[in-house]
Parts: structure tokens; sequence; C-alpha cells
């Protein structure tokens, strides 16, 4: 049990009075915004999402234009939203980028790029002839291959640098708050 001495004497927890003048708010303590559960996921999801895109541009199966793209930095996390929300049976852009929590617009510029560098394809609806359809291209597919490998061993290295309890429990309480 940790022992909170601040908090041990009566009234601790009542809000206290705070001068608010602009000498005041200038010497508030200002460390909370970088130690706060948002922050740390964020900064975790960048570290991970940057070594997936380094794994995936050493891996073989990559197409070397791609891989090239991936080493030079050209590639971003952004670009792994449509990887990570695009379903191999392809999705509507409104539908990809609601996944991925975008705008439709933001969303439009990455499958703009992602189709210029041959991972996706926009295919007429069979329903609906006014509408398009993003899939993967079939160096698309291999690039999917190839972020599921990097995925996999990402979590690999994630599981040893924290431990493998410690992993566990980190993705069951992330998979339950994002529920």
């Amino acid at each position: 049990m940790f022992e909170r001495p601040d908090l041990a004497r009566p009234g601790a927890l009542a809000p206290q009075p705070q001068e608010t003048t602009p000498a005041a708010q200038a010497i508030l303590p200002d460390d909370w915004r970088q130690a706060h559960v948002g922050h740390w996921l964020g900064q975790a999801l960048q570290k991970f999402d940057a070594r997936v895109l380094a794994l995936m541009a050493r891996n073989d199966d990559v197409p070397l234009a791609l891989s090239n793209l991936a080493a030079r930095g050209r590639l971003s996390a952004s670009h792994i939203h449509i990887t990570r929300h695009l379903a191999q049976g392809g999705a509507r852009l409104t539908e990809l980028a609601q996944r991925a929590s975008m705008t439709k617009q933001a969303m439009g510029k990455l499958v703009d790029q992602c189709e210029a560098w041959g991972l996706v394809l926009r295919v007429q609806e069979t329903h609906d002839a006014r509408a398009r359809r993003i899939v993967f291209t079939p160096v698309g597919l291999s690039w999917l291959q190839a972020y599921r490998q990097a995925v996999v061993q990402a979590q690999a290295e994630l599981r040893t640098a924290v431990g493998t309890e410690v992993a566990t429990v980190m993705a069951l309480g992330l998979e339950a708050y994002a529920a």
C-alpha cells in the first residue's frame, strides 16, 4: 500500500481555494500533462507503429518500392490506418474513414497515395454504379501480410520489454477500456 501523507490529514481531499491571478497561474505545476494514461497511450502507439513500419521496411516480402518508401519515412502511421481498417473484402471510403476515426477528405488523400503506390484500387460497387469500393491489390495483400508479421513481432518485443504478465494485463485492460 502506498502512503500518501498529503492525503492522511483531515480535509486533504476537499478542494482548496486557489489564487487565479496570472502570477499564480504561472507557478501551477505543469507535469501532469505528460504524466497521465492518455499521454502514455499516445506515446506507446507512436512507438509501436514506428516499430511496425521499421520491420515492414526490412521485410523481403514487401515490394521493394514500398520497402524503400517505408525506410525513407515516406510511409507513416497514417498509412497504417488503411492497413489496419480496410477489410479484405473492401469498403467504401466513408466506412473506412469512420473505422479509422478520420474525415472522409483525409482518408481520401491517404487512399489516393496508396492507390498511386499500388496498394489499393477503387472499384465500382456491384449494387450501386455510383459508389466506389476500396479493395487491396495483390501488392496490397502482400503488404497486409507483412503488416501482420510486423505486428506479431512488435507484440513479442513488447512482451519481452515489459514481461508477459504485464503485457497480458495491458492488453486485457485496453480491450476492456476500448469496448
